[in-house]
């Protein structure tokens, strides 16, 4: 470290906002709220053909020059020299980020690695073995921590077989900016207003793991309205289902809304659905926004940490993914029981002022990087590191 007391930590990320995302959101929060204890900075790839730095409230962003994409990767050249050029005590890799991993196998930057691992990645088998796992597999044998945001993760097949410390810090929500202002108090009132309730709110991007597909063919048997925020590409699919199965006229698709407008929704709503059906839903950043605005959630019994925050019977109901029937029966008891949803939702604020705060997640997250600048720095080969992982655990051997 240098002169100064404060590590120098360099985020590595995908995006960061304004691009939309949970990862994102995250990200900002952490940067944030521990900017007053470290000397806090982001490397991520740009919307755009150049690469920009600017300050977005406080924190110093570089955004890499996008040459394309392969997929939903940003395809970044320049992002390894940028890389080689940072100066930290901390280097902070924000995965599933298939060029951050790239670009730090071949820039091999002197900091201390963290891998705050936020989700699986969830495709072919093949796919996987030859184009992510040695990129990653180099980044676990050089890690001096592991970050995951639930219990649950710390199993996840991914890690296995690697032998950095775990910890777990859970995803932190701005409970002040989700406060029922006056202001916010009014739009809600009046989105309720326009629609036929009960409301059900859910948000995210419209991809085939979140199982709006089958929150649709739920609402056909739930007479209530289901508000769906956020865009993406099966919008145009899921406008048809509904047209298809009859309830057009109580699935509002709101697309995407911007900060005030996304907190007044959730204000409106009398519960909130989260229905993923695979683990690439690792946390649910957004069940933990609707239970800071004391709502009710109904999620799924994934095999990651999304039914750890949403605890069954205390802050929502838990069904099981890709149920259309248990799913439908969840949001019938919760919409027709007004003092059912009123204590779930009351179990669900105390439980993100315990453990989901922003400020708690950012103050772990410090006491880390503090632990982790004075570990020795494991000097393994690229060619090694790729050869061992995969050599034992797919049996092809790329050398």
């Amino acid at each position: 470290m240098s002169g100064s007391t404060s590590p120098r930590v360099l985020h590595v990320g995908k995006f960061y906002p304004p691009v939309s995302g949970g990862m994102e959101r995250v990200l900002q929060l952490l940067c944030e709220r521990e900017k007053t204890e470290v000397d806090t900075r982001v490397l991520v790839a740009n919307t755009g053909r150049a690469t920009v730095r600017d300050t977005v409230n406080g924190v110093e962003v570089t955004r890499v020059a996008n040459a394309g994409s392969a997929g939903s990767v940003a395809i970044c050249p320049s992002l390894p020299l940028w890389l080689s050029r940072a100066r930290a005590d901390v280097i902070v890799i924000h995965e599933p980020n298939p060029m951050g991993l790239l670009a730090y196998a071949l820039a091999r930057p002197a900091g201390k690695l963290i891998v705050w691992f936020h989700s699986e990645v969830v495709r072919d088998r093949w796919k996987y073995a030859l184009m992510y796992r040695p990129w990653f597999a180099y980044a676990m044998r050089r890690a001096s921590r592991v970050i995951v945001a639930s219990p649950p993760m710390i199993e996840a097949e991914q890690l296995r077989g690697f032998d950095a410390p775990t910890a777990v810090i859970p995803y932190g929500v701005d409970e002040r900016r989700l406060a029922a202002s006056p202001d916010v108090a009014r739009r809600a009132a009046q989105l309720r207003a326009g629609h036929r309730g009960p409301l059900l709110l859910f948000v995210g991007r419209m991809v085939p793991y979140k199982g709006l597909d089958v929150l649709l063919r739920a609402m056909v048997q739930v007479p209530a309205t289901a508000v769906l925020v956020g865009g993406g590409p099966q919008r145009s699919a899921l406008e048809v289902l509904a047209r298809e199965l009859g309830i057009e006229s109580r699935v509002v698709f709101a697309g995407e809304v911007d900060e005030p407008g996304l907190v007044a929704w959730y204000h409106a709503c009398d519960l909130f659905v989260l229905p993923s059906t695979t683990r690439a839903e690792a946390f649910g950043v957004v069940q933990t926004e609707a239970m800071a605005c004391g709502k009710p959630v109904v999620s799924t019994s994934l095999p990651s940490g999304v039914p750890w925050v949403n605890r069954d019977g205390e802050t929502g109901l838990v069904v099981p993914p890709g149920d259309a029937g248990a799913l439908a029966a969840a949001l019938n008891r919760l919409a027709s029981d007004p003092a059912l949803r009123q204590r779930m939702g009351d179990g669900g604020r105390r439980r993100v002022l315990d453990e989901f705060t922003a400020d708690r997640m950012a103050r772990r997250a410090v006491e880390i990087y503090r632990e982790v600048v004075s570990a020795p720095v494991a000097g393994i080969p690229v060619s090694a590191a790729i050869a061992g992982s995969v050599s034992t655990r797919t049996g092809v051997d790329l050398t």
